[in-house]
């Protein structure tokens, strides 16, 4: 049984907003239009933003592990045009605080999600929803609850999985087996700082999250971003992830849904959305994106855009959905229609 969230969104001012650091290389998040700060079913407090016009179809972007808002900054560039765009820092990252030591579990991700829609969205708007990584954890997990469901017109999930992150995870190059999965558990609860942005630290990022041809820009941007997140923080969300099992609840994810992954994905590689695609009762498409990564939404922003579009468009009423598809060559099908149309 959920636990009712405190919907509460208090406007901050942008002329107290503290500074971000700066993204290279255009990556970085546009200036928003006003930051409500919301307060989950415990108390704890989330930094959101919201990006363009009044009135637009609304998009609800949730980011993953280490991450923040700045990292789905180029894609709510493409967007904020013709959608309005809520964004959200999940507890401890970015400019939301910390919580206590209980206050981390998909129990949590869910009841900050359902908080962000109550105090983001009008009564009774609905409005897409795009998950990457632990972001599409947090859609995943909050699918049994009712005041998400009423309000997800249509679903993203990004580089993501629902279960076995450990056992398939290809970032330790260890055959697969005990010995591998132990070496990925240690790595996700690893308490370490993670140190300056150097030229090692992005070369190491990039093999772990990115692929091969991403741009520089992209990978400094990635490095920045996660190197940001607090080790306590990072170390605690590692454990949940270590343990995490939605696999029961993908059956009440009803809304349409797309599912996108990069081929070189070594978080969560190309089989988790495979069956993630067979599971959900609306899967409307599983895309694949040749060479990239885990970080998609940084890798290839416009292909991410366009998938959310074309939900927008089949999902929500309005001229914002414009019938963009991802572009033919860099998405290929895999039993499913490779189109966000």
């Amino acid at each position: 049984m959920s636990r009712e969230p405190r919907a509460v969104a208090r406007r901050r001012p942008l002329a107290r907003r503290r500074t971000v650091d700066p993204i290279p290389g255009g990556y970085g998040p546009p200036e928003p239009l006003h930051e409500p700060t919301v307060t989950s079913a415990d108390g704890s407090r989330l930094h959101a933003q919201v990006h363009g016009p009044e009135g637009a179809p609304a998009v609800v972007l949730v980011h993953g592990w280490t991450c923040s808002t700045a990292f789905w900054g180029p894609v709510v560039r493409e967007l904020a045009a013709d959608h309005r765009v809520v964004v959200y820092d999940q507890r401890g990252h970015g400019r939301s605080p910390a919580a206590g030591p209980g206050g981390y579990s998909t129990d949590a991700l869910a009841d900050d999600l359902e908080a962000v829609l109550g105090a983001t969205l009008a009564p009774g708007e609905r409005a897409v929803l795009a998950g990457h990584s632990m972001g599409g954890m947090t859609i995943m997990a909050a699918a049994d609850r009712a005041a998400v469901r009423e309000r997800a017109a249509g679903i993203l999930l990004c580089s993501t999985g629902s279960s076995q992150l450990l056992a398939e995870a290809l970032v330790i190059p260890l055959r697969a087996g005990k010995l591998r999965t132990f070496a990925h558990r240690v790595a996700l609860q690893a308490r370490t700082p993670l140190g300056p942005v150097t030229p090692l630290a992005m070369r190491v990022l990039k093999y772990a999250t990115m692929g091969a041809a991403s741009a520089p820009e992209a990978v400094a941007a990635c490095t920045r971003i996660v190197h940001a997140c607090p080790p306590p923080v990072r170390s605690r969300w590692g454990r949940v992830l270590c343990e995490l099992d939605l696999d029961r609840g993908l059956g009440s994810l009803t809304a349409p849904t797309t599912v996108l992954v990069g081929t070189a994905d070594r978080l969560t590689p190309p089989p988790h959305a495979r069956r993630l695609a067979e599971a959900l009762p609306n899967c409307t498409g599983l895309i694949e994106l040749p060479g990239v990564g885990h970080m998609t939404p940084m890798e290839d922003p416009e292909t991410t855009a366009a998938a959310i579009r074309g939900l927008v468009r089949t999902t929500l009423a309005g001229p914002a959905g414009g019938g963009a598809t991802v572009p033919a060559q860099k998405a290929r099908s895999t039993g499913k229609e490779a189109t966000a149309s």
